[in-house]
């Protein structure tokens, strides 16, 4: 299938168009200014008909964090569907049911418009399902038409902010959406939470008040830890020497850095394990000899009037964890309760032949920890397929532009096999550090969530080598001519 019948559809879709000539990086940077000026506008206006009474599920606080949005707002979809829509798309070209060469303008046009199609078909489906499950509480029933076409216009606003940013920004928006709506939520967290907790513990006194004030700034400590860590693993990387073949003497290396995919395995491994977590709830439901099988899956237990999710295999693999700090988001006062609560509660897994199984909240920490870890490999190969970034690719690349390794022939194969001795490994390697760490941070209870940190911190140094890219284009503007 190589979607010629997107030829006809694409002429009914909305498009953003291309700027008629390069921008320079002023102008893009104002650009991005104003498109991160309305996501945030749009961040902070609740839709019509919403019910604010805040939710203590701290489930809410990852999937704002990972879908860059805000539950209750018209963004409260975010970017959920363009992530999802891309998983989904990714999946069947590597299993070759979609069979695309995305050297080719025409088919990568024709790639692209399906993708952007699908974004606003899930975008259609998840505002009916945030609406219609409970996550996002109404005022009224009468009120629920109202409430969903808001979310879907947002949902759809997003797909387009983000093929704005795209084409007259310096990244991606989902990038800059999720690294915005993290630094805001550490801001707030820091400000709202943690300092009126340190300050709470001093004003009560007595002789563990200075250290229950100490403790109240973990999540901020473990924020710093899992910063600092990212930024550590980003400047790893192996160097393999290049020669030029036309000028002797000139030459220069390859650097193939450890988190050679940065965190975009992770952003999509937690986005299937979120978006699972939204459209599973429809289980909750599910009455009759199906019943069985629907808790199997998923387990709802209904806190605060709405049913959460408390067991099943979707429980499992879910980030569904307490926070250690108390505050809006269902925390539990400490990080000795938190411990407690991971070695003594359990789960229930309930079988689908009948009986059910107590499941250690301890076990649940280690599936969820291996499932994440799995999907990022996953999804780490599968991304350096999908964008050019195979040994293949890179070899291709190399030789059109006239480098070689020094000590073998210039022909792409045997560039390639020794590129094969690197890149899948440190992929590989690459893609289960991302996971080990968003998982580790994520059990840490890190403000701003250990995930959104690590994630922040990807996109914080694609954006830099972006705009090294970009000063040294606007500096030298030759380079332009010989990048086409």
């Amino acid at each position: 299938m190589a979607l010629e019948f997107m030829d006809r559809i694409s002429k009914f879709i909305p498009a953003i168009r291309s700027p008629a000539k390069p921008l320079s990086l002023r102008e893009k940077m104002y650009w991005t200014a104003g498109i991160i000026a309305v996501y945030f506008l749009l961040y902070n206006t609740y839709a019509v008909g919403v019910n604010r009474v805040a939710v203590s599920q701290p489930i809410l606080q990852l999937i704002s964090i990972i879908f860059a949005a805000k539950i209750g707002s018209v963004i409260t979809v975010g970017i959920g569907p363009i992530v999802l829509s891309s998983i989904v798309l990714q999946l069947l070209v590597g299993s070759d049911v979609l069979k695309l060469d995305m050297a080719d303008t025409a088919q990568r046009a024709r790639f692209q418009s399906l993708q952007k199609l699908s974004a606003i078909a899930i975008a259609i489906v998840e505002s009916f399902i945030f609406v219609y499950t409970g996550y996002v509480p109404i005022a009224a029933p009468s009120l629920f038409g109202l409430v969903v076409f808001q979310l879907l216009i947002g949902a759809v606003t997003i797909v387009f902010l983000d093929e704005m940013m795209s084409k007259y920004g310096i990244t991606s928006g989902i990038n800059l959406f999720i690294a915005a709506g993290v630094s805001y939520a550490i801001i707030a967290g820091t400000f709202t939470v943690i300092i009126p907790e340190a300050v709470a513990a001093v004003q009560q006194g007595g002789a563990n008040a200075l250290a229950n004030a100490v403790l109240a700034f973990g999540p901020l400590f473990f924020a710093i830890i899992v910063f600092l860590v990212s930024i550590y693993a980003y400047e790893m990387k192996v160097e393999l020497p290049l020669a030029f073949e036309q000028l002797r003497g000139v030459g220069g290396r390859l650097p193939i850095p450890f988190l050679y995919v940065s965190v975009l395995p992770v952003i999509l491994a937690s986005s299937l394990e979120l978006s699972l977590t939204v459209w599973l709830r429809f289980l909750s439901g599910v009455q009759g000899s199906l019943a069985g099988l629907a808790h199997f899956i998923a387990t709802y237990t209904v806190q605060a009037g709405a049913p959460v999710l408390s067991g099943g295999i979707a429980y499992l693999i879910s980030p569904q964890f307490p926070l250690p700090y108390s505050g809006t988001f269902g925390g539990i006062g400490g990080y000795g309760p938190y411990f407690n609560y991971l070695l003594t509660q359990t789960s229930t897994l309930v079988l689908p032949w009948g009986g059910q199984v107590l499941v250690p909240e301890w076990v649940h920490v280690i599936i969820y920890t291996l499932v994440l870890v799995v999907l990022c490999v996953i999804f780490g190969r599968f991304w350096i397929e999908m964008t050019g970034q195979s040994p293949k690719n890179v070899a291709e690349q190399l030789g059109e532009v006239g480098w070689q390794i020094p000590g073998f022939r210039r022909d792409p194969r045997i560039i390639e096999n020794v590129l094969k001795r690197y890149i899948p490994t440190i992929t590989v390697l690459g893609s289960i550090f991302v996971g080990l760490l968003a998982a580790l941070a994520t059990l840490t209870g890190a403000v701003g969530t250990g995930m959104g940190i690590l994630l922040t911190v990807g996109i914080i140094y694609m954006v830099y080598q972006q705009l090294e890219q970009e000063r040294i284009r606007d500096t030298y503007p030759i380079l332009n001519k010989i990048a086409k």
